[in-house]
């Protein structure tokens, strides 16, 4: 009797922006261009929670909440859907794509601990400092705080 030996997860974040979907196409050319990829992928998005996006202050909000968290989902659902296209591409045999709520920043690191995750894959958005502080980076947390190796892919800037 041979046990089956579970292959590492990668986890990879993604949200609706460019520069994910580079960090996922990067990823997928890197890792997964042949058959026999060394980790079982897992393709991660956050979906912001229905509070974090409207404040519940003012009349009329209670109007408003079902048309956001639609939105929301179908966001989310767009955004899983464009990751399955792009991994179809590749020769990737295992693979889960999963939808979580919350910040993505702790989103991300739950699913890292949740798959036991040896590397998670986020894409940077170049912000600067200012922007970074205000906003709050998911890769610089996610760099801090994610129990595995993190690799921040940034998409080159278009020569001029």
């Amino acid at each position: 009797m041979t046990a089956e030996v579970r292959k590492p997860a990668m986890v990879v974040g993604i949200d609706d922006s460019e520069h994910s979907f580079y960090a996922l196409q990067w990823t997928l050319r890197r890792f997964f261009s042949t058959a026999g990829s060394p980790f079982q992928l897992v393709v991660v998005h956050s979906k912001p929670s229905l509070t974090s996006v409207v404040g519940l202050a003012g009349p009329g909000a209670a109007d408003v909440l079902p048309f956001v968290d639609s939105d929301l989902k179908k966001i989310a659902l767009l955004t899983i859907e464009r990751a399955k296209d792009l991994c179809s591409a590749f020769a990737v045999g295992d693979i889960q794509y999963e939808i979580l709520e919350g910040d993505p920043r702790n989103a991300l690191c739950e699913a890292v601990e949740k798959h036991q995750a040896e590397i998670l894959v986020v894409g940077s958005h170049g912000y600067g400092a200012i922007k970074r502080a205000v906003l709050g980076s998911v890769s610089d947390h996610c760099a801090h705080h994610a129990q595995c190796t993190v690799m921040i892919v940034k998409k080159p800037k278009p020569n001029n």
